[in-house]
């Protein structure tokens, strides 16, 4: 990578359109989590499009590979360093008071009714943030595997910058994109036993948020790429987010879906996003950034934490549609409104 793209990045204080990307990530993970719950679509009629709430994570990761490293190399850029105390307590600040409040009503739940059961180890990986790394979870923390992820990545990646400068993290980053296919070939064809935690165990997903942290570095010099940007603005495009609908759909063939598929995939949802981010007066990034659906994708972490009880297809008397999602988008509202806002003014008091 070149190092003439050192002075670029995009400024993250306002994406039109990004609010709207977390919203359709969110949206793909409740559609996945809503098949086979009564009176919705059955998980049957939902197999053509392969795992639909998956895909919806791996926006996610993209999205936050991206917006993180840029917000990383901004700070760089701005003062000439990255405080690495600052950055773990702002995202303490957003990720904690969410979560602490869903495992309190959560233990509370466990202790009252009796159908709500949580076993010693599911407590212990959603504590420490692993997981990603405990395939026999309960449903009622089992979401929270794609957060571990997030997680690990927090705790790895500023520090890679940090230590290793931002052009040589930006190739470890490339490296992840690259090796991640081998080591999911490698875990399917060698560790049989530990298959069900490929697409989970970090080193088998790190590609999806790799990518976007690559995005984040050359996004700049892409801009100014003519050939990128007629390519971008052609209305050829749209064989892009086909492409990323068709990878999805082919994630029962392992030997495409391991080596290729996911990896493409996460580079199509790359695309999606830079486009947004260059042509944010089209179409597309008009609709992404027309109301409710910024709110959605505001709200979208609380969503997240709180989908999970109330589209339990497992439960012996699961909720229908539409109360469960009704359920599930009430307690978001109280979550954003009365612990998520309120931790963000405390850190912006604290002027972190």
């Amino acid at each position: 990578m070149s190092s003439s793209v050192a002075p670029t990045v995009v400024s993250v204080r306002r994406i039109p359109a990004l609010d709207g990307l977390r919203a359709v990530s969110i949206g793909l993970v409740l559609v996945g989590h809503l098949a086979g719950t009564p009176h919705f679509a059955s998980l049957s009629s939902l197999a053509l499009f392969g795992d639909i709430g998956n895909l919806g994570v791996t926006i996610f990761f993209v999205i936050s590979g991206f917006l993180i490293t840029n917000l990383l190399l901004q700070e760089q850029a701005d003062t000439g360093r990255i405080r690495l105390r600052a950055f773990y307590t702002r995202r303490a600040f957003r990720i904690l008071p969410a979560a602490i409040t869903y495992f309190v009503a959560l233990a509370i739940a466990t202790i009252s009714i009796s159908a709500v059961r949580v076993s010693a180890a599911d407590w212990t990986h959603a504590l420490t943030f692993t997981m990603n790394y405990h395939q026999t979870r309960s449903w009622w923390l089992g979401h929270l595997w794609s957060l571990s992820v997030e997680e690990q990545f927090y705790l790895l990646w500023p520090a890679a910058i940090v230590f290793f400068g931002r052009r040589h993290s930006l190739w470890l980053a490339a490296s992840a994109v690259a090796f991640a296919p081998f080591w999911r070939l490698a875990v399917w064809w060698i560790w049989p036993d530990a298959r069900d935690g490929i697409g989970e165990t970090f080193p088998t997903v790190m590609d999806a948020i790799a990518v976007g942290c690559v995005l984040a570095g050359c996004a700049g010099w892409l801009a100014r790429q003519i050939w990128y940007r007629r390519l971008i603005a052609s209305p050829l495009f749209v064989i892009v987010p086909a492409l990323v609908l068709i990878c999805n759909a082919l994630d029962g063939h392992p030997a495409f879906f391991l080596s290729i598929g996911m990896t493409l995939r996460s580079l199509g949802i790359a695309a999606i996003l830079h486009r947004s981010i260059l042509r944010s007066q089209d179409l597309t990034a008009t609709l992404l950034d027309a109301p409710p659906v910024p709110f959605i994708g505001r709200i979208s972490y609380s969503l997240y934490l709180w989908q999970q009880p109330f589209l339990n297809r497992h439960s012996a008397v699961p909720l229908a549609f539409p109360l469960n999602i009704v359920c599930a988008f009430m307690c978001a509202l109280v979550s954003f409104k009365c612990v998520e806002t309120p931790a963000m003014r405390v850190r912006a008091r604290l002027g972190v």
